[in-house]
């Protein structure tokens, strides 16, 4: 991969465009390399090609030749670990551990998963009774849906962005991808991936750019383009919609969330509390199934969060190579965004239990997007810092009385992604989660993932359902074909 200018990747070549941009470091602010932003004459030969593709060889290849072709390219993702684990970290200054442990094994494995379920799917067919007694035969055949557009975020790059591109490539379908202009090394090393393994041309393109006026408008405006798949920010995803309406295009959305976790007073402690850590501050909360909001059982309150301010404060923070616990925000533009929630909490009469703050280093960290774990007690329930999503290493906790009273709190959002329950009672542990509105439910865990299991959210959180037959099912058009005997 360049170290100077990342290209887009169009039909089989790699391509610049006329204009560029910078990709910074977030842990000091300096540049990592320029980005060649994809015209809208790049956007419609990307997905030309992709539709091109669609009716080629691509087109010939057995759902086991596509398999065995996501199988590579899982294989060349391993072989080249360490270039996307320095891509990756470099992009975002995430935790080694973070990156070397999930990001980038599970963008492997994403490749491996689909193309073994896509194995092992298997069409279906009902026979039924005619009038003439000789019946008929109903035979379900799975098409691909075509051209998909991929708009995957900056918080988990290459995880996500695969959690969208193997089910497609998996179902047959070509795909234009756009990551976020914040994260677009992984992406171009994915492309670079695609093209040693012998990807036939068009099935995978990569385009670079922003969203309005931009690359991901011009790739969700487009007439060719069959479905789009985005995560990201529930506002951004209303404004997708709002572009697919006129063609009806098929859409998956993985959105927001202001996650509740739920402390009863049974709760295993130690447990409950270092859970919560994990759930307010990884990935320097940047992940829509953190936990904001924290509700404790009164007989336990106090205790929680002396603990849990214990544990924020020896979170280290600082550079991913110095063995950091917890990196920066993505950007200091993001972290502007995040401190005026800081200052709007006090505002709203927050109470700073530790936090709340951007440190001081005395070194080029400075010129980073660090920020403080911070937790908040004290507010009301219709704060906008309990209702609105923060995205940043941040918890408010809150005592409650009793269970339908937390129940009523947590589902008090405009968003239901996801929800934490903490008790040894798992009776009560079974009924509170049946009344979350949310997508995914753990008990007495956090971010615990079965990929044959469905993910999305309710509300503001989300349209649709990603993971295992689900994907398939999303980036395959069923087609009936009847036969009379």
């Amino acid at each position: 991969m360049s170290t100077t200018r990342l290209k887009n990747y169009i039909g089989g070549q790699f391509e610049d465009s006329d204009k560029h941009f910078s990709n910074i470091r977030p842990v000091d602010g300096t540049l990592i390399c320029e980005v060649a932003e994809a015209s809208k004459d790049q956007v419609d030969a990307a997905v030309e090609a992709a539709k091109e593709a669609m009716s080629g060889q691509w087109a010939s290849f057995s759902v086991a030749e596509r398999c065995d072709m996501l199988d590579k390219v899982a294989d060349e993702i391993e072989r080249r670990f360490d270039d996307f684990v320095a891509a990756e970290i470099a992009d975002t200054g995430k935790a080694h551990v973070q990156v070397k442990n999930i990001d980038i094994p599970r963008g492997a494995a994403n490749f491996r998963f689909f193309a073994n379920l896509a194995r092992e799917q298997q069409e279906k067919s009902w026979t039924m009774d005619t009038t003439d007694g000789q019946g008929a035969t109903n035979h379900i055949v799975n098409k691909p849906i075509g051209v998909v557009a991929v708009i995957s975020p900056w918080n988990l790059p290459l995880l996500l962005m695969t959690w969208k591109v193997a089910p497609a490539l998996a179902a047959g379908n070509a795909v234009v991808v756009k990551p976020s202009e914040e994260t677009p090394s992984t992406a171009t090393l994915l492309a670079e991936v695609m093209d040693d393994v012998g990807m036939p041309k068009g099935v995978f393109n990569l385009v670079h750019g922003f969203g309005p006026g931009s690359t991901g408008e011009f790739m969700v405006e487009h007439p060719h383009v069959d479905a789009i798949t985005f995560t990201g920010e529930s506002r951004t995803g209303t404004a997708i919609m709002k572009n697919a309406a006129d063609r009806l295009k098929p859409v998956s959305f993985e959105l927001g969330g202001k996650n509740a976790a739920i402390i009863f007073a049974d709760a295993d402690f130690e447990k409950a509390v270092a859970g919560t850590i994990r759930s307010a501050f990884s990935n320097c909360g940047q992940v829509c199934l953190c936990s904001e909001r924290v509700y404790v059982e009164r007989p336990l309150f106090d205790k929680f969060v002396k603990a849990l301010a214990q544990k924020a404060e020896k979170i280290k923070i600082g550079r991913p190579e110095e063995g950091a616990d917890m990196g920066p925000l993505i950007s200091r533009e993001h972290r502007e965004k995040v401190l005026s929630y800081f200052k709007l909490a006090t505002e709203e009469g927050a109470t700073v239990i530790t936090g709340g703050e951007v440190p001081n280093f005395g070194d080029a960290r400075d010129e980073g997007a660090f920020i403080k774990p911070t937790i908040w007690t004290g507010l009301s329930e219709d704060a906008r810092c309990v209702r609105e999503e923060i995205f940043g290493p941040v918890c408010h906790i809150a005592p409650f009385d009793d269970e339908a009273e937390v129940i009523g709190y947590a589902n008090n959002s405009d968003y239901g992604l996801a929800a934490a329950v903490w008790t040894q009672d798992m009776d009560k542990a079974a009924r509170v989660a049946r009344q979350m509105e949310v997508g995914i439910c753990w008990i007495n865990d956090w971010f615990l993932r079965d990929l044959r299991t469905p993910f999305g959210g309710v509300k503001l959180s989300g349209i649709g359902r990603e993971g295992g037959i689900h994907s398939l099912e999303f980036y395959s058009e069923p087609l009936t074909i009847c036969v009379k005997h």
